[in-house]
């Protein structure tokens, strides 16, 4: 952290990891939608400093509204409740707001399938969210001693680092995504029956979905684990000619 820098803190709670964060300097925003947390925070802990300010509710709703009205903030940070920690990961990684840091704390099993290799049993459609435009480390794990109360699983903190270019293409995003959350829907199928029965089925059609694999070279009794980046892109390159084609827009590089 450096001074001047614009941190977003996601549930400080009571405020430990936030005092740490001012001490650098930065201009920090906590969100928390615990009143108690709140009242602490508001009117004990750093309700006079001149570079914190506290947004109450639920970051599902106020996070977004704040990136809306606000420049991309240098840093995402946040402790963050396993119930909402994956939906809220996976919006941030939908938008259009990509800081070049993010650190969150998480369960264990959900920074597994964010940082998971191709083929390996954790690779999800999480994993290809997550790794189009970051670099994902494990940077700890951390026991349920370590919280109070104690959780019943283990969790871990992950680094999301900005890469220079992202793996996927700014044309082929809306492919991208349609064929990541399609071939992932039911891990058992094949990744011809889920093309069928999804979104990219709906556009393509019967004949489509043959000019789909036909096109990107892919075996369509393959399952989705199986498959690794060149394959999901020539897949997304496929399906965006096809729609191109279809509305007389050929062109690659929108």
């Amino acid at each position: 952290m450096e001074a001047g820098q614009r941190v977003l803190e996601i549930g400080p709670g009571i405020g430990s990891i936030t005092t740490l964060l001012l001490d650098t300097g930065v201009d920090l925003t906590a969100f928390e939608i615990d009143r108690g947390f709140c009242q602490i925070l508001r009117e004990e802990a750093f309700g006079e400093h001149p570079r914190f300010t506290l947004v109450e509710g639920d970051a599902l709703k106020t996070l977004f509204a704040h990136l809306k009205r606000s420049p991309t903030p240098d840093r995402i940070c946040g402790n963050l409740p396993y119930n909402v920690g994956t939906i809220l990961v996976a919006r941030l990684l939908e938008s259009e707001y990509r800081p070049p840091l993010m650190v969150f704390t998480l369960q264990k099993e959900v920074a597994d399938r964010l940082g998971a290799a191709e083929g390996s049993k954790e690779w999800a459609a999480l994993s290809l969210l997550a790794q189009a435009d970051y670099d994902i480390v494990t940077a700890a794990t951390i026991a349920p001693s370590s919280f109070y109360p104690p959780p019943k699983v283990e969790s871990s903190v992950v680094r999301f680092t900005l890469r220079e270019e992202s793996r996927v293409p700014e044309h082929l995003r809306d492919a991208f995504s349609i064929i990541r959350g399609d071939l992932f829907a039911q891990r058992r199928k094949t990744i011809l029956n889920n093309v069928r029965s999804g979104k990219s089925g709906a556009i393509l059609g019967k004949e489509g979905v043959a000019t789909l694999f036909q096109e990107s070279g892919i075996d369509p009794g393959k399952r989705a684990e199986v498959l690794g980046w060149e394959d999901f892109l020539a897949l997304s390159a496929a399906l965006y000619t096809y729609r191109a084609t279809r509305s007389g827009d050929t062109r690659r590089d929108k």
